[in-house]
């Protein structure tokens, strides 16, 4: 395994992991090799080298200490106590530059979650946050893994992040309550923040039960084990036509009616796509599989294989942790060996958290869903029932949130206050700082040069060179485009080419680059729609803290409320009837009006500003025309409740999860007196709310990751 020219299974090839294994190979330095990795999801052979040592003679670094388990995370979180300080301020930068600030560039409209770590300046020092194992994907590829190996040097991530936006630069200007703001410590550990989806009937998610619905037509468990390792391989080949032969061939040993059953079971229960029949050759008995139906069988599963007494669709709960729901889709789709757009969902979930959602998906069986909790180790699924229709976006009433704010300064009194405060008029209804993306180039100005169809601007602000935070390889990308403006050699510098830039770059390669708009559309429609709908709520944002400060909390005569899903404006008559959690605001489009006050006139200015109509915002192409939408500009989150919880360990949770209380963890044991102290939150938010925004109002700290990082640099060095 040290030899860095093996090219066992294709990983050696890969630069962050040659670099490690060079490390190692001169001498058996696994705890260097280690450090040199951005990931150690799979690399478990360094990961056991370094906790338990080579025997002394062969061995250069024999005094690593570290906690029991801590290499069973994918992040190398404490090294060793002679590197001294260098090492350990090394590590805190790490700890703060890792996955939670980075920052999705386009979240899923529905998308409650934040990508915030801190808020306020923490006391606490080094401590171990909270990662999980990735899954051991049978099929995962080269792209995957490489998403996340951030090549580039150690340099501050507060330096890094100098070019990012804060929230004033989005229109994030006011607060509604008057209480005193007080520091505290947001997703210190991912698990410190849950959120449990509502469903249309008003009902909290909770994953309670793993037990699988027993349907008399349900294939044997056998069918999970019938199957040798190798013939799964051929069988997969085949049903994704990387086979040349145009079938696979399994023998029989055991030559019974019962046993051939269970094969042919087997293979079309685990392969969609492929049949199978009995064949005899030289006096024994084989199960045949080939295709049935060519390519478009493997997106549609059998259907006659399908109980008719039973609902098409197998409707579970999936339990996740630090994984997003497109991740996790993704991954599920790879173990089932079918497409992603079979599953659907009301509402996505971000990354860092742990989250709790309803999941449906067609045609596959509550035993094969049930079987991947032993393969999954971020996932749990369970309460399977059978259901004739799929989830649709959008159909949920809302997230429930249990957040815990560690290491607050705030007495009781504040937070007493400032909760009080949250459950009695709410917060402002801003969209959260990662709609924007963490970048030196917002997402709400590619939108905004899109509207202006000005392609040329679009390209360049994709493509350019930035400063800032940005992956190793993306940096090399931005450097070859701004030198040679040729697509296909800035695509060679990308190893992962299904991001944004990628996808642009194809286009780009494909069409030319006279022809940016088809080059651009190569970009899947969610992501292209994504930067218009940043530049509305950039809009909007700006809008609502005019609105506030020159009208402040109350309804007036012109501002608009909803009936029956129609806008209407205020009268003077009907103003007292009226409260500001009435009030809705556009977002521009051609399909809305616009308040008649001040207000009104500042939407035509700041359109004007940026050269767009607003008596016309309809796009020649169809895709990019706004339609609008009304948003209420106070939220007043329901369910609020909340407790003071002291403690000394940041690395005992405070409180159980789902899974906890299903695998039987005692309960969370609450100390009266600690060193630290945390506040336990609870409250429920509707669709298209950011729980960032809540928290915001609560701590009157500034949200983005920019304040936070100079908040912070005393804790960063």
């Amino acid at each position: 395994a040290g030899q860095p020219g093996g090219r066992g299974r294709g990983w050696a090839r890969r630069p962050m992991r040659l670099a490690a294994l060079r490390l190692f190979a001169p001498r058996p330095a696994p705890v260097a090799a280690v450090k040199a990795l951005p990931s150690l999801a799979h690399f478990g052979t360094l990961k056991l080298l370094a906790k338990y040592p080579i025997p002394k003679k062969a061995v250069y670094c024999t005094s690593l200490q570290m906690e029991a388990g801590e290499m069973d995370t994918i992040s190398l979180k404490r090294h060793l106590s002679e590197y001294g300080k260098a090492d350990a301020d090394e590590n805190k930068r790490q700890r703060f530059s890792e996955e939670p600030l980075k920052g999705r560039e386009n979240p899923d409209p529905v998308t409650v979650e934040t990508e915030l770590e801190l808020l306020g300046t923490p006391a606490l020092k080094g401590p171990k946050s909270e990662t999980i194992p990735t899954e051991g994907s049978p099929d995962q590829d080269e792209e995957e893994e490489l998403e996340g190996s951030d090549e580039g040097d150690p340099e501050s991530f507060a330096e890094m992040m100098k070019h990012g936006l804060t929230e004033l630069d989005v229109g994030i200007t006011k607060f509604v309550s008057s209480h005193e703001g007080f520091s505290g410590i947001l997703k210190e550990r991912y698990s410190d923040f849950v959120v449990h989806e509502i469903g249309k009937d008003g009902r909290v998610v909770h994953l309670d039960d793993f037990s699988v619905p027993v349907v008399k037509e349900d294939p044997p468990e056998e069918i999970f084990t019938v199957l040798s390792a190798e013939e799964k391989q051929q069988l997969e080949d085949l049903q994704l036509f990387k086979n040349k032969e145009g079938s696979v061939a399994i023998e029989v040993v055991e030559d019974t009616k019962e046993k051939r059953t269970v094969i042919h079971q087997a293979v079309k229960s685990q392969f969609p796509g492929l049949e199978t029949k009995t064949e005899d050759r030289d006096g024994k008995k084989y199960i045949v599989a080939y295709h049935a139906a060519g390519k478009k069988a493997l997106a549609n599963p059998r259907k006659h294989s399908w109980p008719k007494s039973r609902g098409s669709y197998c409707h579970f709960v999936l339990y996740k942790e630090n994984k997003d729901t497109m991740d996790a889709i993704n991954v599920l789709s790879k173990f089932l060996r079918v497409k992603p757009n079979i599953f659907s969902y009301m509402g996505t979930k971000d990354k860092r958290a742990i989250t709790v959602q309803e999941i449906a998906v067609l045609r596959i069986t509550a035993e094969r869903l049930a079987h991947l909790n032993k393969c999954l180790m971020n996932f749990k699924l369970g309460n399977f029932s059978y259901k004739n229709h799929p989830l649709k976006l959008g159909e949920l009433q809302g997230n429930h949130f249990t957040v815990v704010l560690r290491n607050i300064t705030g007495t009781e009194d504040q937070v007493q206050q400032a909760m009080l405060s949250l459950r009695k008029i709410g917060f402002i209804n801003y969209y959260g700082m990662q709609r924007f993306g963490t970048t030196a180039v917002p997402t709400y100005q590619v939108g905004r040069a899109i509207l202006q169809n000005n392609w040329n601007e679009v390209m360049d602000l994709i493509l350019k060179p930035r400063p800032g935070a940005e992956k190793g390889y993306l940096v090399k990308c931005r450097e070859e485009w701004a030198k040679t403006k040729d697509p296909a050699a800035a695509l060679k510098k990308l190893p992962v080419k299904r991001c944004v830039e990628g996808q642009l770059l194809r286009g780009l390669s494909k069409y030319g680059l006279k022809n940016i708009i088809s080059a651009f559309g190569i970009i899947p429609r969610n992501n292209r729609l994504m930067y218009i709908h940043s530049y509305q709520s950039y809009v909007w944002n700006n809008m609502v803290s005019k609105r506030i400060e020159e009208y402040g909390l109350r309804a007036v005569p012109g501002d608009l409320v909803l009936k029956g899903g129609t806008a209407v404006y205020i009268e003077e008559a009907d103003v007292d009837s009226y409260t500001i959690h009435d009030v809705v605001m556009p977002l521009p489009g051609f399909d809305v009006i616009y308040p008649r006050h001040k207000i009104g006139e500042a939407y035509r200015e700041i359109l004007a500003a940026d050269n767009l109509d607003i008596n016309n915002m309809k796009h020649k192409i169809r895709d990019y025309s706004l339609s609008g939408a009304y948003r209420k500009i106070i939220i007043r989150p329901q369910n609020v409740s909340w407790e003071m919880v002291a403690y000394d360990d940041p690395k005992i949770p405070l409180f159980n999860t789902d899974l906890d209380k299903l695998e039987g963890k005692p309960s969370a044991v609450i100390a009266t007196k600690g060193k630290y102290q945390a506040l336990k939150i609870e409250f429920s938010l509707p669709p298209s709310t950011y729980a960032t925004m809540a928290i915001r109002e609560v701590l009157k700290m500034d949200t983005s990751i920019k304040k936070q990082t100079q908040l912070n640099t005393v804790w960063l060095r």
